[in-house]
């Protein structure tokens, strides 16, 4: 089994994140995205894609998507339970990962891939307008997760899940993409920071 893994890159940290929260360890190959590595043979005969991470596994079977990733370790190591309990739990954890997914991880990904110089050569075409158009979006679901937070600990309930690393990735990955958390939003603030104090964190 390994896992190719794009470093800083949004989704391969989430899977990363999910793995040092299971306590599991995969042999990475790492990949140089700012080489554009992700788009030679290694990577696109296994995914034609070209994204990251890849799980490959003993027998030759590919995985892609990072979150497909994380339900396969989730099914083999299923403590602690990072996608729910039960079929509330599970459906809630569902739910608010979606929600953080497209409406916080992608606006903060379209701001950056349409609008950094850096990314030119990856979004083709790229459109700043479209970035700039995301910021704002990006923004309005994090007051109305504010809201939320302020009755409970973390994102999808009582229990850190799965949906609390997509909002952690993607809170991390505004700085970037130059969206910044409003200073209104104290409860987002303070369920990044305790999340972002977690040993996984730093994976």
């Amino acid at each position: 089994m390994k896992l190719f893994d794009g470093g800083r890159a949004p989704n391969p940290r989430r899977v990363r994140v999910f793995l040092a929260e299971k306590g599991l360890e995969v042999p990475l190959v790492p990949v140089d995205m700012g080489a554009l590595e992700h788009r030679e043979q290694p990577v696109s005969s296994r995914n034609p894609l070209q994204r990251l991470p890849v799980l490959e596994l003993d027998d030759g079977t590919v995985i892609t998507e990072s979150v497909a990733i994380c339900r396969y370790f989730e099914e083999l190591h299923p403590e602690p339970a990072l996608f729910g309990r039960g079929a509330l739990g599970k459906a809630l954890v569902e739910m608010w990962q979606r929600r953080m997914e497209l409406n916080l991880l992608n606006c903060v990904s379209a701001a950056f891939r349409h609008v950094h110089p850096a990314m030119k050569e990856w979004e083709i075409p790229q459109i700043p307008e479209w970035g700039e158009a995301n910021k704002p979006k990006a923004v309005a679901f994090l007051k109305l997760l504010d809201d939320e937070l302020a009755n409970r600990e973390f994102v999808a309930g009582d229990a850190y899940s799965i949906a609390d690393i997509t909002g952690l990735i993607a809170i991390d990955f505004m700085k970037p993409a130059r969206i910044k958390v409003p200073e209104d939003c104290a409860n987002v603030l303070r369920w990044h920071q305790a999340i972002s104090s977690r040993p996984s964190a730093a994976a």
